[in-house]
Formats: C-alpha cells, structure tokens, sequence
C-alpha cells in the first residue's frame, strides 16, 4: 500500500494555487547560494507564479536577472512570487493569459522586452493535466486544451522569442517523467511531455548555428499546485511515495537544475535533460 505523505486535500481548479495547499511548497530558495551567474540578464519564465516556476524565478533573480513571469488567472500567487523577486533587488513583470493563444505569447514577448530591453533566457514550464482513469473518456475538447498548452505554448513562445535568444540565449523546457515511464491515467498528458523531449532535442541542433542552447528539466513528483489540482484527496496524500526516496520534492531542489542550464556551468550542454526526480533511474 502507497505511504501517506501529505495531508489529505484537493482543488477543482486547474492550474491550482499555491495559497491553498497544506503544507505550503518550498519555492522560495531561501538557503540558494547565489553567485551571480544571471547578472544584467532577462528571463521569461512560464507557469512563473508557484510552484517549480517561483523557485525558478527566485533562483534566477537571486543570481541576478529580471524576470517576467506569465501565468493563467492565479494573481495571488502570481503577486506573491514579485515580492519575492523584487525582494532580490531585482524587476519583476507579471502577465496573466492563456498561453494556448499564440497572440496572447507574442504579446508577452514583446513586453518582456519594452519592458527590460532584452530577453535572455526562455523556461516554458507552463502546463496543465486531467487525469482520466479510460482512454475512452478523454474528449476532444481536453486533447486539444492538453496539447495546445503544453506543446504547443513552447512553439508559440520559441517563434516570438527566437529573434531575440540569437547569440548566446538559452531556452529551457519542462517535460516530465511520464515522458520516460508513461502514465496510465494521464495518457494526454504524458503525450506532450513526450513531445516536448522531441521538440528540445531537434530544436536543439536547429538553434545551434543560431548561438541558442536548449535543454529541458523532467522532475519527479514535485508538490506543486498542480498534484491537488489534478488528483482526489487520496491520491494527493500519497504523492511522491512511489519513488526510491519515498517522499515528494519541493521547488527548491529542482530549480538548480534550472540555472544551471540557463548559465554558462552548462556551456557544453544542448538537447539534454536532467532528472530531479527522487532517485527513480530513467533512461534518456
């Protein structure tokens, strides 16, 4: 029988809030030790409002970047990760939209750039999941949304980005470990996760000769707002338990594999992704 590890809780609201989870995850990187590797620098971070995204925004205003972070609707959260990255002595811009809608992307580029006058740095980290017990009973409607948000957000935002990441930026992507293992409840989403390993390591050889570094992140199971989001209130109380270290990861470990893909520690590095995922062996 799966270990408890969680209080028992649940939202009905996708992407989820951070603001309504017992315990709160660890997104603030308050042991980080920084040392200025993102100086002078501008990221633009998806899904920047909790979770894997905060601690990723926090890391690198820690080490020395403005940061614009877009998200869906959650504005408490989304406030909340500002203050912790102005709090850094750094800028933060915070866009709420749906980046299913290829204009509403091409909008948040270009205010990430007025707003900071260059972009570094691209993490598409956005994503959302609806777990189905059937194939049968994914619909039309969640395929498309599932896809359109998790896939097809990292086109939309590359293609705006792209001109601006010439000569030196960095992109980083967030798949998952479904992508490795698979998933039997969430068939749609793992699917993407999948897609997006394909899509880092070709768009990796494209943007090459372009001076752009790709690279993903496929973490384990990390609390984040979107376990409760997504799962009944057993299931949320069990997360994490299945692999080796036996419990769920915060924010906090998975961010540095962040920097350092968006940092010159990884200079040599394209098309790879790393496995903060709690000790579980994946191949690839």
């Amino acid at each position: 029988m799966p270990e408890q590890t969680l209080p028992r809780q649940h939202q009905d609201h996708q992407p989820g809030s951070e603001a309504a989870m017992t315990p709160r995850p660890q997104s603030a990187m308050r042991d980080y030790p920084a040392a200025g590797k993102l100086r002078g620098q501008t990221a633009l971070i998806t899904g920047g409002d909790s979770g894997i995204g905060r601690a990723v925004a926090v890391a690198y205003a820690k080490e020395g970047a403005d940061v614009v972070i877009v998200y869906l609707d959650e504005t408490q959260d989304a406030q909340e990760t500002r203050r912790l990255v102005e709090a850094e002595g750094r800028r933060c811009l915070a866009l709420a939209g749906d980046i299913a809608d290829q204009a509403f992307c091409r909008k948040a580029v270009e205010h990430a750039v007025e707003a900071f006058g260059r972009l570094d740095i691209l993490v598409n980290n956005a994503a959302q999941q609806y777990p189905q017990d059937s194939i049968l009973d994914i619909t039309r409607q969640q395929l498309e949304k599932t896809f359109a948000t998790n896939i097809f957000s990292m086109f939309y935002l590359t293609q705006a980005a792209y001109p601006y990441l010439k000569n030196g930026g960095r992109i980083v992507n967030t798949t998952s470990i479904t992508a490795y293992r698979g998933s039997p409840q969430l068939l749609d989403y793992a699917s993407t996760k999948g897609a997006i390993v394909a899509f880092t390591r070709s768009l990796s050889q494209a943007a090459l000769e372009d001076g752009i570094r790709v690279n993903a992140v496929a973490p384990g199971p990390i609390w984040t707002p979107l376990i409760p989001a997504s799962f009944d209130e057993e299931r949320t109380s069990q997360h994490g338990s299945s692999v080796p270290m036996k419990r769920p990861g915060q924010p906090d470990e998975v961010a540095p594999s962040y920097v350092f893909l968006a940092c010159d520690d990884s200079s040599y590095m394209s098309g790879q992704v790393l496995h903060p995922n709690g000790g579980e062996v994946i191949n690839g």
